[in-house]
């Protein structure tokens, strides 16, 4: 159910007034569906939601094509022109370095850098804002970026919510959990994965595929004689949708088209078989 000031909408008066693209349009519908209360005081917060979902997984696509490494801590790189690695593998931001330029240099010298997944689901989130409010109300309110692990991407207001308080929708980030992870490789004791719809994942690391094929992976580096599966935690990550759109300058919605890497019809390769988001 979606409720704008208290009040819910037809989703079809809202497809009709919306310029959506598919997968915007498959968000639309799940949240209407949903038995959850997505509620907004503005139409301006559902376009931002919207238009940010989009965005996460946009950049999500982008992170997978970036030719960026997976790596623990210990071991990652950064580019040296914009960040500083810290002693304990995350990366500061140089003083005098455009957040918006550092983070799109990820992007862009992928091969620079490396680090694990929690890392990454920070980069692609901060991208995904970058590219819904713009460099400038971005600068203002990311001025000092530290790179690491979820509770320093807090100025992204990240909240934990259970499957069973709420619907989960593309762009949310859900969390696979190894149990008998290898002591030898802590990098591995769990899969951070941005969800696409349609049983599509992107976990850095692994790729873009399913939850069966993460779970396979994750299975593949356990200690030996292990006898827990991985397997998916109740849990879904998301930014706060309402604080960031007031950030957003214009009221109007853009909604950004999902990459042509992933396919116009919003569907990816996942070697010989085509998944529809």
């Amino acid at each position: 159910m979606i409720k704008i000031s208290s009040s819910p909408v037809d989703p079809a008066a809202l497809r009709s007034e919306l310029r959506l693209n598919k997968l915007q349009t498959r968000i639309l519908d799940r949240m209407a569906a949903s038995q959850t209360a997505f509620s907004y005081d503005s139409l301006h917060q559902l376009q931002f939601e919207l238009t940010l979902r989009n965005n996460i997984v946009d950049s999500a696509v982008a992170l997978n094509d970036s030719g960026a490494a997976f790596t623990s801590f210990a071991k990652s790189r950064c580019n040296p022109v914009y960040w500083r690695r810290t002693e304990y593998g995350g990366f500061q931001l140089r003083d005098g370095a455009r957040p918006s330029d550092a983070i799109r240099d990820i992007f862009t010298n992928g091969f620079k850098y490396a680090f694990e997944c929690s890392t990454a689901m920070v980069i692609l989130l901060y991208r995904a804002v970058l590219s819904s409010i713009g460099a400038e109300s971005f600068n203002r309110l990311f001025p000092d970026i530290l790179l690491y692990d979820w509770q320093y991407g807090n100025s992204l207001r990240l909240t934990v919510l259970t499957t069973a308080e709420t619907e989960v929708l593309p762009g949310d980030i859900l969390y696979f959990d190894n149990p008998d992870y290898d002591p030898e490789t802590p990098e591995w004791r769990g899969e951070n994965a941005v969800f696409f719809g349609n049983d599509t994942y992107f976990g850095h690391g692994i790729g873009i595929t399913s939850a069966e094929e993460i779970i396979r992976s994750l299975n593949h580096q356990r200690k030996p004689g292990a006898t827990r599966s991985a397997y998916l935690l109740d849990e879904v990550i998301r930014p706060d949708f309402v604080f960031l759109s007031r950030y957003s300058s214009s009221p109007t919605f853009h909604p950004r088209p999902i990459r042509q890497t992933v396919h116009e019809r919003i569907g990816v390769q996942i070697g010989s078989t085509y998944m529809e988001l």
